[in-house]
């Protein structure tokens, strides 16, 4: 699995643990949900922005996105 999938798994994850549906998070995005759905299956990869943005809308860190760890 690629990264970007990984990361599109662990953004669906953050959706579905706020109760959101895709549909209110484009809204508040403002984009069409076929797009917002290409970065939930890792299709592409989110630009900053949408990275700091949808972080901050469900709350994670985008260590946590990314799955990143203090293991090193």
């Amino acid at each position: 699995m690629e990264l970007r999938e990984e990361i599109g798994l662990r953004l669906k994850q953050a959706r579905l643990d706020k109760h959101m549906t895709q549909q209110e998070v484009v809204e508040k995005l403002g984009m069409v949900q076929t797009s917002y759905i290409r970065y939930e299956k890792g299709k592409v990869e989110l630009d900053y922005g949408k990275v700091v943005f949808l972080c901050k809308l469900f709350d994670i860190t985008p260590n946590e996105l990314y799955g990143f760890t203090n293991n090193i």
